[in-house]
């Protein structure tokens, strides 16, 4: 049995002062008791939270999640040490060749000890996305859903794809979305110039999820003077979609993080990282697949500067971001990098601090700065 004590535990609408019983890798109770137990952990003074849940992310520390199963097996340990306990390793468009290749990857990943978090999955960002839209991800590569490439490739690894970004656009008689679903994978609009009617059926058909709003995300239009919405006025429109935001302070800024916030709620939305994986290097240069990027003022640009390719952020940036820029409320900031997430994800057992929940914990100062981590009980080293 261990205890862990605070005066500033965030609950699902409150800060608790009290303590966090964890036996075996769960939490058996959450009171303001004090009982015996074999290991006791002070964090008085500190924020105890639930584990952070990263849904979007292409590596980190150096480590690619699209390489082996050793860069993975690093980039998931540390991301861990700010405070993400369950994370979606993200694969970019590319010859699908490599994408099968960088799922089987990931797939040996979750398979490994040495993870010491969770890998809820591959998230799939492509090929199936706008060429209009195509952001850092490389055009060459992008594609309309191919049935004779997607359904063998799903049907062999299913078990392992959480997500699939892709442009409902391009998915005319909802096929490929109706696949998604059949064999249980999240679909998420992304990367996408879809007006109003495309996002309406999509969503009919079971894509719930917007992939990093505002970034590569179509807006209104006019059609012979006719405005239409696009899919952030859609996003808004739906009371039931849920949406992903970077929220690093780079690719959104603080207004409209609170704009998205104030219309969406915290109940609806996920913080993402869509960091690459040179998040926490002091390299200024890489590559995402095919496209060549640099990193300038805190965030990955494409080389001409035309526009951002991705984040070097850490899920603790994020909260951090949300609250001290953004003038977020602590408890809902952590809810949309815990729980919203992991309701996106279908994940009943993470995302609270609550009797018979994984016992993912992450415990941090007044300036969202990880100092421990617990990830499935077991506290994990973060020097």
């Amino acid at each position: 049995m261990k205890r862990i004590k605070s005066d500033q535990i965030i609950l699902e609408d409150r800060l608790f002062d009290g303590y966090v019983y964890v036996e075996s890798g769960i939490i058996t109770d959450v009171t303001t008791e004090e009982r015996p137990a074999n290991e006791v952990f002070d964090m008085t003074g500190y924020y105890v939270s639930p584990g952070f849940i990263d849904i979007h992310t292409h590596g980190g520390g150096g480590y690619r999640f699209e390489g082996s199963t050793e860069e993975i097996v690093h980039g998931c340990n540390f991301h861990l040490k700010h405070g993400t306990t369950a994370i979606c390793p993200t694969v970019s468009a590319a010859p699908f060749a490599s994408m099968a290749a960088s799922a089987q990857s990931i797939r040996a990943a979750m398979a490994d000890p040495r993870v010491k978090g969770t890998i809820l999955g591959v998230h799939m960002e492509g090929p199936y996305l706008s060429a209009k839209q195509a952001g850092a991800q490389c055009p060459t590569h992008i594609t309309p859903p191919v049935e004779e490439d997607y359904l063998p490739f799903i049907k062999e690894n299913a078990d392992v794809i959480a997500r699939w970004t892709y442009a409902p656009e391009n998915d005319t008689d909802e096929k490929f979305v109706k696949t998604l679903q059949e064999y249980g994978i999240i679909a998420s609009a992304g990367h996408t110039d879809a007006i109003y009617d495309d996002m309406r059926r999509a969503f009919e058909n079971g894509c719930a999820l917007v992939t990093h709003l505002y970034s590569c995300t179509s807006t209104v239009t006019r059609d012979h003077g006719f405005r239409r919405l696009g899919v952030i006025e859609t996003a808004y429109l739906m009371d039931d979609l849920f949406v992903e935001i970077i929220c690093d302070g780079k690719h959104l800024p603080p207004e409209l993080i609170r704009l998205i916030y104030r219309i969406k709620g915290a109940d609806r939305i996920a913080l993402v990282t869509d960091s690459l994986a040179l998040a926490g290097t002091e390299q200024t240069h890489g590559f995402m697949q095919d496209t060549e990027f640099i990193i300038e003022d805190g965030v990955c640009k494409l080389m001409d500067r035309s526009a951002f390719a991705g984040s070097i952020a850490t899920t603790d940036r994020l909260v951090r971001v949300a609250v001290k820029e953004a003038g977020i409320s602590l408890p809902d900031a952590v809810r949309m990098m815990t729980l919203t997430p992991a309701r996106i994800m279908g994940l009943t057992n993470k995302g609270r601090l609550a009797v018979g929940m994984d016992a993912d914990i992450a415990v941090f100062d007044e300036d969202i700065r990880v100092q421990a981590v617990f990830a499935k009980g077991e506290m994990i080293g973060i020097g």
